[in-house]
């Protein structure tokens, strides 16, 4: 389920904005997609695949990577099987490494 809350911000009565929540149910499992570090690919072409393939912002996907490179593994999306599973299946297409835990 997905709730979206309009706030407003009191002490500025000229911004609103909307925030999307994601609800989850007892029974939904969560998974987590995770990007390991390796030699070969370079920052720039992660970061394109973080943001063609996990729909992240440029900001995210530039976050993911250094995190993947320093501290050697990331997650980089969390949700059902069926979500994470063709990002996986993509990523690791593009021969990098990555698992669904």
């Amino acid at each position: 389920m997905i709730f979206y809350n309009s706030v407003k911000d009191y002490d500025n009565p000229k911004r609103q904005y909307e925030e999307e929540v994601l609800v989850l149910d007892e029974t939904d499992e969560v998974y987590k997609l995770v990007l390991h570090n390796d030699e070969i690919h370079t920052f720039d072409f992660v970061i394109d695949c973080l943001i063609e393939i996990c729909k992240h912002t440029l900001e995210q996907a530039e976050q993911c990577t250094m995190l993947v490179h320093y501290k050697g593994k990331c997650t980089v999306k969390t949700g059902s099987l069926d979500l994470l599973k063709p990002m996986h299946e993509r990523l690791i297409s593009r021969e990098l490494t990555s698992e669904i835990v």
